[in-house]
This record gives structure tokens, C-alpha cells and sequence, in this order.
């Protein structure tokens, strides 16, 4: 590690401060944490006077940022690397369509070396992008704690700090979408899956990831713990109370999909009626909606829903660019702020938004909005740039410490480019960063007083050789998604089926343009 890293003459961004023409300043990192962040650091260095933050150690590297703008690192609170090799490979198609189409139950097992390629190169992208924290809702399956343990290496190995949950059910997924069972034929039935299937084998479910926890929290200086219970309606009443008293008693973050689509919204409608039909009621009964709980999704919530989460001081999580490309409609986002819900953003998986990219999803979370609420008014720019930073570290309860340039705080930032068409003329550094820029201009990316990406290039890794490595290993992927794929063509007319049963059913709210 670089121990001491000084970044000179930048534009530092603040949430708190003119987010429009940020004024210039050193940053000065001992440690990875932020010890000092004024101007006339770097010209005291120069100097040879004292420095009292260094308390007598030297600058290991000073990065000129003049002309250039200092952000604090994205934190992407949504996210799986099970599927990153998959990129491209689908159209807009139904959330329940892909889901047997991309992820791990539909396939075979993967090696170990796929496992690794596809988690650095999954990262390689986050940090390319300006992206310092990623939260990995990951599913491996068949489960495999040698495959979990590639990961955590991975994410390790290359850098990037990491909110690592393993993806569990107790509920098989074909009970969890509507209609399923009503129209595929039985002898077809051992072709539906959901986004991760309850584990096989005598340890309790529980017990699993309690062990995985006790065994692995702490070892990677960069990569914390939270617990991944899929879906609500995947998940039996007695497990996810399990995992309130596992995340009360650890102070884990807990992150889950919810409401992702009509038909999840659906299926809680039909099978939750001890609450109403509500799964955020059903969440709250077993303990777990709060402040430690990340909602991912959340497109089809109803006001009263939205109201109490606001009331727990519990985060939603949305992911509008995949929400786009799986057809699942639009979140409520001028709902949620009006309300005001803690609102991060993800990416989601590479397979259905196909890009680990904050600068889209901020632009969306922006802009969407005007789709639902022709009125002026949030969010803004400002909400969105926040949403990408301080939210997700506020739902991995590293509130204190990332998605905010401060003293005291981790050394996560990025530094962009500003002699880039994007920002010519610089009119407003959090409008363009939101409305224009692609992430075309992140230059440098620090993590934990680390340069991991500079000049463009991740330097942690051999990226040349990870690419290569990924390209190859993609064709026997590929392969087995030729197998994939001709098993869903024999159940798509039933599969369509049960999609267009769901489609005539009134689940309380409306959440696609139009009639």
C-alpha cells in the first residue's frame, strides 16, 4: 500500500459545499484515511515545513490534479458478479425469462478459475467506472465454500472494497412466481429455477452462513459482511427471522429484492395474505425492516409501503437501467424522496443492465422521475450524485466512513478529466457529472490510499491477461448457454402464459408509461 498519498491543486467535491464549482484543495491520505483536506498542503511538502498531519513520514506519491475534479468514490449497493461473462447476450426481455435464461441454477456448475475471472473482471469494470465499493449479493450454486473463498480472493486481489452477502432461499423458485406451476407440465417442471435455489446437504441454512461469517469476517482488510436473503417471498418466515437475530446481534447489513416485478409483486398478493399481501409488512413482522435493511428494486411499492419504510428508516435500492431491459416498469423515485426514504443505486447483474456504470444509473435515477411527475422538483442532480454515494454507504452502515470526502474518512475517490468535452464550458460539476458525463472521463481511482486504476488502466492486476483469460473461458459459458437456451424455447409458451396471467391481475398499483 501506498501509506502516504497527496492529490494537489483538485476541485474536491462536497456534498455540503458548492456542488457546482467545488473549490480547490489538497487531499492528503496516511493510511487510507483522509487526514487532511485544505489548500497549501503540497506547497508546504515542497517546501520541506512541517506537515502535522504526517506527524514526521514523508509523501510516498503526489498526483497532480490540477484542471481536474476529485469525487468521492460510487458505491454500487446492488450488484452480482455470478453473471458478468454474460454480458450482451440477452434483449429486453421479461425479469422471469431472464432469470432462467442467466443465472447460476440453469447452469452447470463452474469451475473455480470461471468463478475468479468473472468476479475481477466484474470489478475491473466498477473501478473503470469510478466505482469503490461494490455490495455483492452473490449466488453460488451448487454451494461451495472453496467457490466462495475464489471470490472474496478476487475481490481482494484486485482492490475494491466489497460488501460480500451470499444469496440464499429456503423456497424452491418455481413456488415463488405466479402461475408457474399451474401451466408448465410436470415433466417440464425440473427446468424452472428462480435467482438461487435452497441449498442441498445436512448443515442448516443458517448455520451456513452464520459459519461463513464467524470464519471469514475480518481476514480481507476491504471486504466486509452482510446477509443476502433473496427475495421475501423465497424465504420461509423462520429463516429471515434467523437472520434479523444474526444481523441484530452482528450489526450486519441485510440487502433483498423486492416488488422487482409485477409478478413478484403478485405472488406476495396471493401467498402473503396474513399480511395484507404486503411483503414490506411481512419484513417489518419478522424483524427486519430497519435501518440495516437494503431493499433492492422496490418498482411496484404502494404508498403505504413506501410510507413505512420511511417510518423504519429502512434503504431502497434502485437499479433503473435494469429495470428498463427486464420490463419491469418504473420505481416511485419522486415517492421515495418526497417520503423520504434513504435512496441508493445499483447496477445490478451485467447480463440484464450490462454495465457497471453510475454515471447511467444516476442519469436515470434523475430523469425518470419526470416520467410519473410532470411537476418540477426532485430529485436533482445533487440527490442523484448523493444517492450514488452516501446512500449505498449509509445501507452498508459505513455511513461514517465512505461516499463523502472528510477528514476521517476512507480514501475512496476518484479524479476525473475535466478537459473533456463533458465538461466544457464547466457550467455546474454535479449537473454534467449527472446529465452528461459517461465515465469516460475517471482517470485516477483510489481505494484505501491505493491508486487502483491509473491513467485509465487498472494497476492492481494484469488486466490484458484477466481479459484474455475471461475471453476464453467465455466459450464453454457459452456453450452451456446454447443448452440453456433450447430448454427455455420448449417451456417459452408456457412461460408466456403464466406472463400474460400476471399481466390481467390488479396488484394495487401501475408502474409501466401508459395504459
Amino acid at each position: 500500500m501506498t501509506d502516504v498519498l497527496l492529490v494537489a491543486g483538485g476541485q474536491v467535491y462536497d456534498h455540503d459545499g458548492d456542488v457546482h464549482r467545488p473549490p480547490v484543495s489538497d487531499v492528503l491520505s496516511v493510511d487510507g484515511r483522509i487526514v487532511a483536506l485544505r489548500p497549501g498542503i503540497a506547497d508546504a511538502v515542497k517546501r520541506g515545513e512541517a506537515v502535522p498531519e504526517l506527524k514526521g513520514r514523508k509523501v510516498a506519491r503526489t498526483i497532480d490534479a490540477k484542471g481536474k475534479l476529485v469525487i468521492p468514490g460510487f458505491v454500487n449497493a446492488h450488484y452480482h458478479s455470478h453473471d458478468v461473462l454474460l454480458k450482451g447476450c440477452f434483449e429486453t426481455i421479461p425479469l422471469e425469462l431472464w432469470v432462467l435464461s442467466a443465472l447460476p441454477p440453469a447452469f452447470p456448475k463452474r469451475s473455480k478459475e470461471e468463478i475468479r475471472a468473472r468476479t475481477l473482471l466484474g470489478a475491473v469494470e466498477c473501478l473503470r467506472s469510478g466505482i469503490t465499493t461494490v455490495q455483492d449479493l452473490a449466488t453460488v450454486y451448487p454451494y461451495d465454500e472453496e467457490q466462495v473463498d475464489v471470490v472474496l480472493k478476487a475481490y481482494d486481489d484486485v482492490g475494491i472494497r466489497c460488501v460480500f452477502a451470499l444469496q440464499i432461499a429456503d423456497i424452491a423458485g418455481a413456488k415463488s412466481i405466479p402461475f408457474w406451476e399451474d401451466v408448465v407440465p410436470e415433466d417440464m417442471r425440473k427446468g424452472l429455477s428462480g435467482a438461487v435455489e435452497p441449498f442441498k446437504g445436512d448443515k442448516n441454512l443458517i448455520d451456513t452462513v452464520r459459519d461463513l461469517y464467524k470464519t471469514r469476517h475480518g481476514k480481507h482488510r476491504r471486504i466486509s459482511w452482510g446477509l443476502g436473503p433473496s427475495s421475501p417471498e423465497r424465504c420461509t418466515e423462520g429463516l429471515l427471522r434467523e437472520l434479523a437475530d444474526l444481523s441484530a446481534e452482528a450489526n450486519l447489513p441485510v440487502y433483498t429484492h423486492v416488488y422487482e416485478s409485477k409478478a413478484m409483486t403478485l405472488i406476495a398478493r396471493q401467498t402473503h395474505t396474513h399480511d395484507q399481501g404486503s411483503l414490506i409488512k411481512f419484513l417489518d413482522r419478522c424483524g427486519l425492516l430497519g435501518p440495516r435493511m437494503s431493499l433492492a428494486h422496490s418498482v411496484w411499492m404502494v404508498p403505504e409501503e413506501i410510507k413505512l419504510i420511511a417510518e423504519r428508516g429502512a434503504n431502497v435500492v434502485l437499479n433503473p437501467v435494469g429495470n428498463l431491459k427486464t420490463r419491469s416498469g418504473i420505481a416511485p423515485i419522486r415517492e421515495y424522496v418526497d417520503a423520504g426514504v434513504h435512496v441508493g443505486l445499483g447496477c445490478d447483474n451485467c447480463s440484464c443492465s450490462d454495465c457497471q456504470n453510475m454515471f447511467q444509473s444516476m442519469k436515470m435515477f434523475a430523469s425518470l422521475a419526470a416520467v410519473t411527475d410532470p411537476e418540477p422538483g426532485p430529485p436533482t442532480a445533487a440527490d442523484a450524485f448523493s444517492a450514488a454515494t452516501k446512500a449505498g454507504a449509509r445501507g452498508a452502515l459505513m455511513g461514517e466512513t465512505l461516499g463523502q470526502l472528510k477528514v476521517g474518512f476512507a480514501a475512496d475517490f476518484s479524479i476525473i478529466d475535466l478537459n473533456d468535452p463533458s465538461f466544457v464550458p464547466l457550467n455546474s460539476v454535479v449537473r454534467q457529472l449527472v446529465f452528461t458525463e459517461a465515465g469516460r472521463s475517471v482517470e485516477t481511482v483510489v481505494v484505501d490510499g491505493k491508486v487502483v486504476v491509473d491513467n485509465r488502466k487498472v494497476v492492481s492486476i494484469d488486466q490484458d491477461a484477466l481479459f484474455a483469460e475471461a475471453a476464453e473461458l467465455a466459450k464453454g459459458l457459452m456453450k452451456d448457454l446454447e443448452g440453456v437456451q433450447g430448454r427455455m424455447e420448449k417451456l417459452l409458451p408456457y412461460l408466456l402464459e403464466a406472463h400474460r396471467r400476471t399481466w390481467a391481475e390488479d396488484v394495487g398499483t401501475h408502474r409501466y408509461v401508459g395504459s
